[in-house]
């Protein structure tokens, strides 16, 4: 599009991440502007489990995280093997949702990425009902072959949208990248800047 940037149309399938089973299929179309920032992105998925079984979902990952005895703390998730404890797994979880969002922001026409691991995370006891965590996260740069290390704060209660600040380490490409206070839901991210943490 003249003056604007390349405009590209999707149509793809999606997958749950755990267990591999059919999630639905989504039309998309992804404009990367001209100037930088984020690609401003218009989707519409038909899903194949209803919204009652997404939220049933998102109940019992989060009973599982307010059921814990002490704070949740982790490294190295998954392990050099691939493995991931049991009793991380919901952490993993909302990492990959939290990352997505970063993700998201970073991504460019020649660029993208993938979370290669969680580094480390820190559960925050809270008063209310929300959970929080502070993760290191490793992004796999791509085509580059670049890990880039990002420190993400994330919020969430289901019902509510998942917030999450971040800041990524500076990289190779010279700028220092963070943002402020970005939601959406666990399932699909959107960003909206706020005040840096």
């Amino acid at each position: 599009i003249p003056e604007s940037g390349h405009k590209y149309y999707l149509q793809f399938s999606t997958e749950d991440y755990r267990t591999g089973e059919d999630a639905g299929n989504c039309l998309a179309t992804v404009l990367y502007p001209k100037k930088k920032s984020p690609p401003v992105v218009s989707i519409k998925c038909s899903h194949t489990k209803d919204q009652k079984e997404i939220q049933e979902e998102d109940n019992r990952l989060y009973q599982r995280i307010r059921h814990q005895s002490k704070p949740i703390t982790g490294t190295n998730i998954p392990d050099s093997y691939g493995n991931i404890e049991p009793a991380l797994e919901p952490v993993w979880a909302l990492a990959v949702a939290g990352s997505s969002s970063i993700m998201w922001e970073k991504s460019t026409e020649t660029l993208g990425y993938f979370l290669a691991q969680v580094k480390s995370v820190r559960q925050w006891i809270r008063k209310d009902d929300f959970t929080e965590f502070d993760y290191t996260v490793l992004l796999h740069e791509i085509p580059t072959q670049e890990i880039i290390s990002c420190h993400m704060r994330l919020t969430w209660l289901p019902g509510h949208p998942l917030k999450v600040k971040h800041f990524c380490a500076a990289d190779s490409h010279g700028v220092d990248e963070g943002s402020g206070a970005e939601s959406g839901s666990a399932a699909a991210p959107a960003a909206e800047k706020g005040a840096n943490f």
